[in-house]
């Protein structure tokens, strides 16, 4: 099994996590820390994967905060091959195909890392509690923009 650990250098991973403590204060740091090993691994799979993944609503919130840190997630896509954009949608129970996570998960399997199944909730599972709220499409469908209110 390959180490998540080797992705990331502890100053870069240190700071990824304090994104996803910032953004989530109910979270603790071991949580946080799960959180983005997880997106790592997700980004990972999806840079060798033939076709686009679904991160889980938990694990989105990790891949949030490696995007945020934009030189960061720039050098870890070139280090692995290619680079894995994010196409956000907004939820909607219609559109999710409940195979998706399951194939995601097979798909870092086969990318040589465990999975941590506590965190590939359905999307309908808030028992961990994250900011994130977009859902991704294995079509890799159109970025729907939700405007936010005025005022």
């Amino acid at each position: 099994m390959r180490d998540v650990t080797a992705l990331l250098d502890p100053p870069a991973r240190d700071a990824v996590v304090g994104t996803v403590l910032r953004d989530n204060p109910e979270l603790d740091e071991a949580m946080a820390l799960r959180i983005v090993s997880e997106a790592v691994k997700f980004v990972a799979a999806e840079a060798v994967s033939d076709r686009p993944l679904t991160p889980s609503r938990v694990v989105d919130e990790g891949w949030h905060a490696l995007i945020l840190h934009t030189q960061l997630y720039r050098e870890l896509c070139r280090r692995l091959g290619r680079f894995v954009h994010h196409v956000p949608e907004a939820p909607d129970p219609e559109r999710r195909e409940p195979e998706a996570l399951t194939r995601t998960q097979e798909r870092i399997v086969e990318a040589g890392f465990t999975v941590d199944d506590a965190l590939w909730l359905a999307p309908t599972d808030t028992s961990i509690p994250v900011a994130a709220t977009c859902q991704h499409s294995d079509d890799g469908g159109p970025i729907v923009i939700i405007p936010k209110p005025k005022g």
